[in-house]
């Protein structure tokens, strides 16, 4: 019996458990892994201001009057093109706010409710006036008409830009061609603005910057849609013209039942 004993011994010490550090294990009793922050370059402002800035700096490094890029491009589109009726640039500024319209008229739902869509819009409108403004009277651009001295940034171009940013933020998750449809507009705005001889090429990559800018700033700083209920789908908007002539959006407002 001693024997058997002694030579059941050594396995025995075999599968004894060794003692555990229990020192930590109320730092993360779930189990669930630590957060890893994203890289700055992935964050929400970077992304938002990463093509304005570009777009900004272009224009005011080339902002130069009827001199170098300016100069040129000015050339090459009065020999390509003969200008328009300024009436026609005048109406496609807010065309991507139609296009917002007809889509939501359509049936089709936004990332945002409707009313939030239109406060958004407000606040953009709001940011990109008074930015575009500042700097038009700060800078003192002669216009290549010489019409005036508030040429640099292209104000419609600004205009365009912003409500083709709301367009394409709002519905592209449903499809990307609304916003590829929305920017093509505001890319004609711009051409048309140089085309009319009212804008270097410097102002219209300004205001596109501007416009863009506004409208990723507005959403950034927009906090009424987070974890609330829905409303305003029962709020419709829809293209209009008034008695002289000028363009403009209805709102009508049906209240559920």
């Amino acid at each position: 019996m001693l024997v058997l004993a002694g030579s059941l011994s050594p396995a025995y010490a075999q599968v004894r458990p060794t003692p555990t550090d229990t020192t930590k294990k109320y730092e993360n009793p779930g189990g669930i892994p630590a957060l890893v922050k994203a890289p700055w370059y992935k964050s929400k402002v970077f992304r938002a201001v990463a093509i304005p800035a570009v777009l900004l700096t272009y224009g005011a490094i080339t902002a130069q009057g009827n001199a170098g890029i300016n100069q040129s491009a000015r050339e090459f589109t009065q020999k390509q093109f003969r200008p328009v009726s300024s009436g026609f640039d005048n109406t496609l500024i807010i065309a991507p706010y139609f296009e917002l319209a007809a889509v939501a008229i359509a049936g089709v739902e936004s990332r945002d409710d409707r009313i939030n869509t239109l406060l958004i819009i407000a606040k953009g409108e709001a940011i990109m006036l008074a930015s575009t403004y500042a700097v038009k009277y700060l800078s003192g651009e002669t216009r290549p008409n010489g019409s005036d001295a508030l040429s640099f940034p292209s104000g419609h171009t600004a205009q365009a830009f912003l409500a083709a940013s709301i367009v394409h933020t709002e519905f592209r998750d449903k499809s990307q061609w609304y916003g590829v449809g929305a920017y093509t507009i505001a890319t004609s705005v711009a051409a048309l603005r140089m085309i009319n001889d009212k804008h270097w090429q410097s102002d219209v990559v300004a205001g596109a910057g501007f416009g863009i800018l506004s409208a990723h700033l507005a959403y950034l700083s927009h906090r009424n849609r987070w974890g609330r209920k829905p409303i305003g789908r029962d709020v419709g908007m829809s293209p209009a013209y008034f008695g002289n002539g000028t363009p403009g959006m209805t709102i009508s407002w049906r209240p559920s039942h």
